[in-house]
This record gives structure tokens, sequence and C-alpha cells, in this order.
């Protein structure tokens, strides 16, 4: 997941051009082939033979347009570019002619990101529901269809906030680390993000090799939290195929610092007791299990709201 492009005044979404290049070359070095959008809904559910990459863009800067978008459809790499209604034409922000100019070609394809782009999570219900709508009404008027395919603000949702998504999409990605398998939530997928903290080559080598740690549930469904149900109890109930689970090792961040979380394991089921509440805004779990050499990971991310 990418957001801006050259952009140096903000590090944190920002990815420079020259890293890029390099980290688009590393996947084909590698041998990965990209994933190409248009197969990710009616092939999700049919086993992969060999892994690819996705290529994702979240909020249509105009530093994408500028920058990036040239690189890609030079090199005729697709990519799916998550567009927020109404920032668009704003300053900073591609406009719906460049827009328009991605939809219609051969490799990008345009994903709803709702309208505002706020925290929609903070929303209430209805409020939260006029913004999607507001968004899709746009997006017809503009393109002449809704897009498919969503990705939440800041990677934040709700249980409600996904059932709603779940009936009208047929795919979700949030902002968690991991890689996607077929038993993974379709209205929850994982993403790497890239910025200039943790776009740096090594690292990128290596959560490209990455396998997904698959599981058969997770608990709990409910991602957002508060005092009555903050610190969760995090429950993975794995495929009884799933070799060496006592090895997995999980870090999180709950307290407000990243420690290596406590594991206990029952059967092929493993349970994450936190010592501590996780803090506003964001509480991350990342695990991994090295299998033979061959690693597999898995992230979730908790949103955490005062009452």
């Amino acid at each position: 997941m990418y957001h801006r492009f050259n952009e140096n005044k903000y590090p944190s979404t920002n990815i420079k051009m020259n890293i890029f290049h390099n980290q688009m070359q590393i996947i084909k070095n590698f041998k990965y082939e990209f994933y190409d959008p248009k197969f990710l809904i009616e092939e999700f559910e049919k086993p992969k033979d060999n892994k690819k990459i996705l290529i994702t863009i979240d909020d249509g800067f105009k530093s994408f347009y500028n920058e990036a978008w040239p690189y890609l459809k030079k090199k005729k790499i697709p990519f799916i570019l998550f567009i927020s209604t109404e920032p668009v034409g704003k300053n900073g922000y591609m406009n719906w002619d460049e827009i328009k100019e991605i939809d219609n070609s051969e490799f990008g394809y345009i994903g709803h990101h709702s309208h505002s782009h706020e925290y929609l999570i903070d929303m209430s219900e209805e409020d939260f529901i006029n913004d999607i709508k507001t968004a899709t009404k746009i997006f017809n008027n503009k393109l002449g269809y809704t897009p498919s395919i969503f990705s939440y603000p800041f990677g934040e949702y709700s249980l409600f906030m996904k059932k709603y998504i779940s009936d009208n999409f047929k795919i979700a990605f949030g902002q968690h680390s991991g890689v996607i398998d077929i038993n993974k939530d379709k209205f929850e997928l994982p993403r790497f993000p890239i910025n200039e903290k943790y776009g740096e080559i090594k690292r990128f080598k290596s959560l490209i090799n990455y396998n997904p740690l698959e599981y058969k549930i997770l608990k709990p469904k409910e991602k957002k939290l508060h005092s009555k149900n903050n610190p969760p109890k995090l429950i993975i109930e794995f495929f009884e195929n799933q070799k060496n689970i006592q090895n997995i090792n999980c870090y999180s961040n709950d307290g407000g610092n990243w420690k290596k979380s406590n594991l206990k394991f029952k059967s092929n089921t493993m349970i994450i007791n936190f010592e501590e509440p996780f803090v506003p805004r964001r509480g991350r779990i990342n695990c991994s299990l090295n299998e033979n050499g061959k690693w597999r990971w898995f992230g979730t991310q908790f949103t955490i709201r005062p009452d």
C-alpha cells in the first residue's frame, strides 16, 4: 500500500521514486508476477499456484498521477487506486479527468475509499452510511459505476461498518500487515504499508517473500475497542495441518509500547491475553512463524476509542 510519491515533507505516507523503482524491480527479480485486480473478485476463492504481488495506492494524491502513474503505465504494472470523492480536484489531489484517465487504462482500477476520508469509525451509524452513499452517488455520476472494491480510511472499521461494507461491496482492505490467502476474510484484507520508514530495501525483500499464516477462526470479530472490551482476548484457531504453531512469535503494542506477547496454546488454537489495555488510537499485533526457513506472517489491528 502506497500513498504519496516524492513528497518528502510527508515521510509517514511518502515513498521516493528511486526507491519505488527499486522495489518494483525487486519484485521482478524475484520472479513474482503483478496481480491484475480484475481477477481479484472472481478468483479470490480459487487456490493459486503461485504467489503474486498486488499494488494498491490510497487517496489519489496528485503526486501519484505526476510521479508514479507514468512509470506504472510504461511498465504495464496493474494497480488499484482508492479514491475518496470529497477531496477530488482540491490542492494536492487528482481531478476527475485524471481519475478517468486511470479508469480508462488497461492497468489502473478505481476503488471506493469513502467520501470524506474522515475517521468513519467515530461517526454515528447513520452518518457513516450517508458518507458511503454520498461517494457512491458521485462515482456513479462521474464514472458511470460504483467501484466494487473498498478500502477503509486509516484501516479502521467496527463490526457494524464491516457488515455494511460486506453488503455493498465485493472486497475490502484494511491497513494491517499480512499476506492474503483464500481463507482470509474478504472484508478485512491485509496490506503491507510502504513509506520512507517502512520501505527500505532490506525490509521490502523480506516482506515480498513472506507467506500467509493461515487460520480458520479469528476472534474477537469486533475491532473497535472501548473500556469494556479493552484489552481483548485474541483467539486464533489454526488449521490442523499447520505445523509448529508453538514456534509462533507475536509482538503487540498494548500499553503503548511494542513487546513480545505471552502466548498460550490449546491443541491448534493460540490465545493472547494482553498485559495492558491498548492506548488510543490503534492497537496492532504481528505474528510470524519460521517454518523450516519459510517465513509466515499475520497481522491484525484494533481501533481504540475513549468512552
